[in-house]
């Protein structure tokens, strides 16, 4: 049976060592094709994945936030064409670096560039200018978070958007911390922290009880090791470190990031990607409208952006035959990306290799759950999704 190849596959990633453990999810209209779980969440320490296995999401916070910022646009509190220097101090008059120095951007950032990661913000990068500015930032703002001098979201994101960008907003693509600074006019605008707007907008409404970006000592016991490859003894070892040295999803956390911060079972994700998959609906609950989800799954970047962003990065994030908009990739040419789905496919992954797509005209969701450090979207999840789509009623 197909199922049995599923687990094959599964299985196979965690005996050849790429993987302590998973859990694999694939829903058609609400309904399971395959569950299940495999290996551990913690292999020192004997514990398996199970079905209240907690996984850290990293990216996959990103799409969270985009619907979050779309129900305000639903609501008339803002646009998707507002200058985001509307709602925060740091993204007026800023500059953008060049051969020549710094110049003034040509135009503001807009909402719609948070959204589509065409407003020239980065995230620490040692190999171009504006990532080593950035980077200087991000190890202040750890040391002081080390020492307890704690930096909340607004407030860093008014300190990110007053580093040099890296291009003209609207003029590139860079994968960077848009999302975050999306985060922190979602707390201006709403008048609420991030997290609380999450939780009673998305997370309550759809029964996503176990996802937040802090979790309970009982939480935490069932919180998946997060795993790197340790290339001396090629093996997988514990990485403790922090996000960035900000993200410990403890109740003092200050800063909460929109692009990187939230924490949750594999189920609860599959709940938000189900609403995404009904056209803004879950049973009875209601997040977003039909023609706004049909809207935001969308691609979004103009041929000119596409063009911009460098072939080995557009492979390894976007990916071959998506395009992308709203914080997803959105699925443009399916024989180019060689996947069996539908055009209009859309998802993301996560820096541990969290994984999601919804095929919205079938009505198919799926989900990879894995906690390996610098995994994104790995060979197994693609393989894993392709196997479970021959499934599809």
């Amino acid at each position: 049976m197909q199922t049995d190849y599923v687990r094959k596959a599964a299985e196979k990633e965690i005996r050849e060592g790429r993987v302590a453990g998973s859990s694999v999810l694939a829903l058609q209209n609400g309904e399971e094709l395959y569950r299940g779980c495999f290996g551990m969440a913690d292999k020192e320490n004997g514990i398996p994945v199970k079905r209240d296995t907690l996984f850290r999401m990293f990216s996959m916070t990103k799409p969270v936030t985009a619907v979050a910022a779309y129900i305000l646009v639903e609501r008339g509190l803002m646009t998707r064409e507002e200058p985001v220097s509307k709602y925060l101090e740091g993204f007026r008059n800023q500059k953008v670096v060049t051969p020549e120095g710094l110049v003034p951007v040509r135009r503001e950032c807009t909402i719609a560039d948070l959204l589509n990661m065409t407003s020239g913000l980065v995230y620490p990068d040692g190999e171009f200018a504006a990532g080593r500015e950035m980077g200087g930032l991000f190890y202040e703002v750890m040391q002081n978070n080390a020492a307890g001098k704690r930096i909340g979201t607004v407030e860093f994101v008014n300190r990110i958007a007053k580093m040099p960008l890296e291009f003209h907003p609207g003029e590139g693509w860079r994968y960077g911390t848009s999302a975050d600074a999306l985060g922190a006019v979602i707390e201006v605008v709403s008048g609420k922290r991030l997290g609380s707007f999450f939780r009673e907008e998305i997370f309550e409404p759809l029964g996503m009880k176990e996802t937040g970006f802090t979790i309970t000592d009982e939480q935490r016991a069932r919180l998946a090791v997060n795993y790197d490859w340790d290339s001396v003894h090629n093996t997988l070892i514990p990485y403790t470190e922090a996000f960035l040295g900000l993200c410990d999803y403890e109740e003092t956390t200050a800063f909460e990031s929109g692009g990187a911060g939230l924490v949750a079972t594999i189920d609860d994700y599959a709940r938000f990607a189900m609403m995404l998959a009904n056209g803004g609906t879950l049973g009875n609950v209601r997040i977003l409208g039909r023609k706004t989800v049909e809207y935001m799954t969308k691609g979004q970047l103009a041929k000119e952006q596409l063009a911009a962003i460098p072939p080995d990065i557009r492979r390894s994030l976007i990916q071959t035959g998506y395009t992308y908009g709203n914080l997803m990739r959105i699925l443009d040419e399916p024989v180019a990306a060689g996947m069996t789905t539908t055009k209009g496919e859309f998802g993301w992954d996560g820096w541990t290799g969290n994984y999601f797509s919804v095929d919205p005209v079938e009505g198919y969701v799926f989900l990879y759950f894995i906690q390996r450090c610098n995994a994104g979207t790995t060979e197994a999840a693609r393989r894993l999704k392709t196997m479970c789509s021959a499934m599809i009623r």
